[in-house]
């Protein structure tokens, strides 16, 4: 089936109906780049969120899920970069729930319609008068144009060196439905949410509990099947919102039209998870791993989970080594016994270099032309069954260690 969605190249987060968008600097990152942002919605937005799997988690994940937990529905969500406010105790959660009531108040909505996030260093406590001077100045910086999602998204970035968005539309009942999304992330990233930050608008009708249930699909085949370094963050959260004013009939799974909006949201999802292992820090090419011919789909996601997360087929990959012995160990320590060892096949491209778990002649000349672009494919055949996962990284290099040997300092 073909696609069913049509790309918006310069669409972003202001382009589905009823959403505007504004960030500033306040003064919480030490250059003048923007680290205060907010998406707002001009009508109570079907919402739905994911969070990190680390058990440690920072305070502003808690008052979201506060929000949440009230009627379902957002009007807001403020995001501030340069300060994690995680492992900050009391003090955090009341900051947290500070900087909501203050963007509720200064933008005239409830404050359990707004959803707090937050990005940065671990540990210190919010400069709060640099954060409620730049919540005072965010309505008059909000916007419904290309500036309004720019602003806010250079507003979530730390480490990262290119603002990540995506945006898409389609017809459902006759009407135009636009999916947008931004996100940041390039440190403290593995699967099961990471060091990320994701925002996705939309104008489609949908019930807060099937926007909840399909950002979980989309999440677990998109976002949870990246990894830059291992590490999994105190802060990750992916929150999706849904105006409604599309004018299209409320999406059910019966809905003529719902694989085709779910088919938007996981491919916004998609080229945002990809930006972020992209732009992993220090890197300098996107891996991208296929695995097919395994016993189920989760045994295909935890090997091309492991091998994109190896940091010896990340060295491999900077130095443009085509050691393929680094990938089949990856598969083999996987932690699926559903394998059948001597079945394997492996290619970096189109270059074989395995087969049937044997090594094949191939042109080394040819391989580290191949490693040296900017995009490596690994694809591991199983030939055991119809699982099937793909899963992306970056490669490991001498300024990943460099940019967070000073992250703090």
């Amino acid at each position: 089936m073909g696609k069913t969605y049509e790309i918006v190249p310069d669409g972003g987060v202001t382009s589905p109906k009823g959403f505007k968008a504004g960030g500033l600097h306040c003064g919480l990152k030490k250059t003048d780049r923007h680290d205060l942002g907010v998406i707002y919605c001009e009508v109570p937005a079907a919402a739905a969120a994911v969070y990190t799997t680390n058990l440690f988690q920072a305070a502003p994940l808690q008052v979201t899920r506060e929000s949440l937990a009230e009627e379902g529905v957002l009007r807001a969500v403020l995001v501030n970069s340069g300060n994690a406010n995680a492992c900050t105790g009391r003090q955090g959660e009341d900051d947290a729930r500070a900087m909501r009531s203050g963007i509720a108040e200064a933008l005239g909505i409830p404050k359990h319609q707004v959803a707090v996030a937050s990005t940065g260093v671990i540990g210190e406590l919010l400069k709060m008068d640099r954060v409620n001077a730049g919540i005072a100045k965010l309505p008059e910086r909000l916007s419904a144009d290309e500036r309004g999602s720019d602003d806010f998204c250079q507003a979530i970035l730390t480490t990262d060196l290119v603002k990540k968005t995506a945006c898409v539309k389609l017809t459902v009942d006759g009407q135009e439905v636009v999916i947008a999304g931004a996100a940041k992330g390039s440190g403290m990233i593995h699967p099961n949410m990471a060091t990320m930050l994701g925002f996705v608008t939309t104008d489609a009708a949908i019930p807060a509990p099937l926007l909840q249930e399909l950002l979980r699909e989309s999440t677990d085949v998109t976002f949870n099947m990246i990894t830059v370094d291992g590490d999994t963050s105190t802060n990750d959260m992916l929150v999706a919102m849904a105006s409604g004013l599309a004018g299209n009939k409320p999406l059910s799974r019966d809905h003529a039209d719902f694989a085709a909006f779910a088919d938007g949201l996981r491919y916004v999802c998609e080229v945002l998870a990809k930006a972020i292992a992209r732009d992993g820090e220090g890197a300098t090419k996107l891996i991208e791993t296929t695995v097919v011919g395994a016993g189920s789909d989760e045994d295909a996601r935890a090997i091309a989970k492991t091998i994109i997360g190896s940091s010896l087929v990340k060295s491999a990959a900077f130095g443009a080594d085509a050691n393929w012995g680094r990938i089949i160990a990856a598969v083999g320590r996987a932690g699926v016994s559903d394998i059948d060892v001597n079945t394997v096949d492996i290619r970096l491209g189109d270059i074989s270099v395995l087969e049937q778990s044997r090594p094949v002649a191939f042109d080394e000349e040819a391989a580290l032309a191949y490693l040296k672009g900017d995009t490596v494919a690994i694809h591991v055949d199983l030939n055991h069954g119809s699982g099937r996962a793909v899963a992306w990284g970056c490669d490991l290099t001498y300024d990943y260690v460099r940019i967070n040997a000073a992250y703090r300092t």
